[in-house]
């Protein structure tokens, strides 16, 4: 496997527009004669299959969902980061360059995460055209408020819905091109391979939800746009149908799998509440710009929250790190959040959850002025937990809600598979081992508005095709093998449900074992030990494991099953990458690797590179490769938010 990053040489504020310059174009009259797929239209697929159809290539975009308006991007609440300095508080490209890089503790390609701050403006002018509601000043300007990670306020947002907007936005420029005929839009198709010919990508294989018929399509490139992988831990913020299934059918045609250790760990999510919970609510990161966070001083002490004067709160984010103070970025808030649970101070019922107190600010700015910037976001709290943030403090626990790993993508965003690229949270590239908070809406939207274009041009600029049919060779091939795989899963299903288990049990049963394990903190001994059990799960995955219905028909079940299979086969390469990883770094927190003061301690001299996994077949292990990270213009220092 070639791990060939292709970053520009030059000046960094330079490379990106050197490397456009340089790269291939297609004449707009020669684009109608390619054809592109891109899967998923959340916010980087959306963007990407509007803007690649606006230049005039013909586009088949897929989506899980009835509708691209349901994909998981809706979720995002909090807002969006640019680099416009409208508070005139200090900000610059450079600095979110930094803050990006040093939030993700110098894991990341500086190349990539340079052009990502330096694009973050064009997106907000492109939003704002599109008719994006972003909050507003009194006069007019864009309104900004604080994220976690920086000093300075550049959010952009729209209440506590700025992934909804921001998908509304970007459904309607995909909305244009399919009604003009450029985008064929295929709903409820959910893939199941890609399709290499040649070394190339040259296709996908879905499956359509409502009637189980396996469909090929082909195309001279094909997107990933297709998410995280948050939900092997069964419990996470993630939509329901988030998967890895794309991923990491890529992964076995041949695309490298980076980092799929780093997994961010959401401070600020309402805890869980049972055993028959199916998902975790996030409550957005902007509630801490205003929310103080803190546990009793006393472990033993069990008064309600208004009951307990100020001098028996520990507010310990801000006695820690006076300078971020509530602000610190997610993995250093999240860990904290879980010491103090550890110590015994945690709240409510299960001990397991702090408490994030706005009575301070309501009493400083007025009621009004603090339901309009998060009541949404409190009416939400209250229909959940039946308690009302404005009068009492919320609850709150960490919880899984973005990866930072995904497919590993060169500077073009193209995976080691030629012809397919990855965009959005399905790529590893920006974020290193923590995303600050507010920049995942940023990276879709740049993937897909202002990217991939470019790199698809080159691509189709540089390369010669030959024609392929759906129907004959490695099109064929590929259909056979899911309508194997599928066959092989529902095999259990005949003789009824005696000695069988369900599919939500084996999830479970491995979101248990991953979030012990491999959650917020990792041991060796651990590690190790969740290796060993994997085979035990797995096997009873496919022994035991019963599905009721067929499958040609719409068959939740069945579903869930082939998510759950990849699951138990990627969660595999996530321990042997956290085991591989000796270091602490952003979210990934090894046990035996910290600080006094219990940080995350780096270990530049050994683990500074990208960890690209290479499938080697069934039944083999994995191959480790290593990308060095170079840093030209930043010198990797030991975080800190004191």
């Amino acid at each position: 496997m070639e791990l060939n990053s292709r970053v520009p040489s030059g000046p960094l504020d330079k490379k990106w527009s050197n490397h456009r310059f340089a790269n291939k174009l297609v004449n707009p009259a020669n684009r109608r004669k390619y054809s592109v797929i891109v899967v998923g239209t959340g916010l980087a697929g959306a963007s990407a299959s509007a803007t690649l159809a606006e230049q005039g290539y013909q586009v088949k975009t897929f989506c899980i969902q009835d509708s691209p308006r349901r994909a998981h991007s809706i979720a995002a609440q909090g807002g969006i980061n640019a680099a416009k300095n409208y508070q005139n508080d200090g900000d610059s490209i450079h600095r979110l360059f930094y803050d990006t890089i040093k939030g993700g503790d110098f894991r990341a390609r500086e190349a990539n995460v340079y052009r990502l701050a330096e694009i973050s403006n064009q997106i907000i002018d492109q939003c704002v055209a599109q008719g994006v509601p972003f909050a507003r000043e009194y006069g007019g300007t864009l309104a900004n408020r604080s994220f976690g990670g920086a000093q300075v306020s550049r959010t952009f947002y729209a209440r506590g819905q700025t992934g909804q907007q921001l998908l509304l936005g970007a459904y309607g420029a995909l909305s244009r091109q399919i009604r003009s005929g450029r985008v064929q839009m295929f709903a409820r198709r959910e893939m199941m391979d890609v399709v290499v010919v040649d070394g190339r990508a040259r296709g996908i294989t879905v499956r359509n939800i409502m009637t189980g018929e396996i469909e090929s399509h082909a195309a001279d490139a094909v997107i990933l746009a297709t998410g995280g992988y948050g939900n092997v831990y069964f419990l996470s913020t993630n939509a329901m149908a988030s998967n890895v299934t794309a991923a990491w059918r890529a992964h076995k045609r041949g695309a490298g799998f980076a980092n799929p250790s780093f997994v961010q760990i959401h401070p600020t999510c309402i805890p869980v509440h049972g055993d028959y919970q199916s998902k975790l609510t996030l409550m957005s990161e902007s509630l801490r710009n205003d929310g103080r966070v803190w546990v009793p001083k006393n472990k033993d002490d069990k008064r309600r929250p208004a009951d307990i004067p100020e001098s028996d709160r520990d507010y310990y984010l801000e006695n820690k790190y006076p300078s971020f103070g509530n602000l610190v970025p997610r993995d250093v808030a999240s860990r904290n959040a879980k010491e103090q649970c550890d110590q015994g101070k945690g709240v409510g019922t299960t001990g397991l959850a702090v408490y994030l107190d706005f009575a301070d600010a309501i009493k400083r700015d007025g009621r009004e002025t603090i339901w309009k910037k998060y009541g949404n976001l409190f009416q939400m709290y209250e229909k959940i937990t039946a308690s009302d943030p404005m009068a009492e403090p919320m609850m709150i626990y960490p919880a899984v809600h973005y990866t930072m790993g995904g497919l590993w993508v060169d500077y073009d965003l193209m995976t080691t598979i030629p012809g397919l690229f990855a965009i959005g949270e399905c790529n590893f590239s920006d974020h290193g081992a923590n995303r600050l908070g507010a920049s995942a809406l940023m990276q879709g939207l740049a993937d897909g508005y202002f990217i991939i274009a470019t790199s698809v041009a080159h691509y189709l600029g540089t390369s010669k095709f030959e024609k392929v049919s759906e129907h004959e060779g490695s099109f064929i091939d590929s259909r056979r093998w899911v309508e194997d795989r599928i066959a092989r899963i529902l095999r259990n299903s005949v003789g009824g449900t005696a000695g069988k288990c369900t599919v939500d049990e084996i999830h479970k049963e491995l979101g248990r074992l991953m979030w012990d394990n491999c959650g917020m903190a990792r041991n060796r001994q651990g590690l190790e030990a969740a290796l060993a059990e994997l085979p035990r799960i797995r096997e009873t995955f496919w022994n035991r494991v019963y599905l009721p219905g067929s499958n040609k028909e719409i068959n939740q079940s069945l579903e869930r099953a082939g998510r759950v299979a990849d699951f138990l086969e990627f969660a595999d390469v996530m321990i042997r990458d956290a085991l591989a990883r000796e270091e602490s770094c952003g979210c990934h927190l090894r046990e035996e690797s910290q600080t006094e003061e219990n940080e995350a301690k780096r270990d530049d001299a050994n683990y500074s590179h990208v960890s690209v996994w290479e499938h080697r077949g069934e039944g083999e292990e994995p191959l480790m490769h290593k990308e060095p990270l170079v840093f030209e213009f930043v010198t990797p220092t030991q975080r800190s938010y004191k």
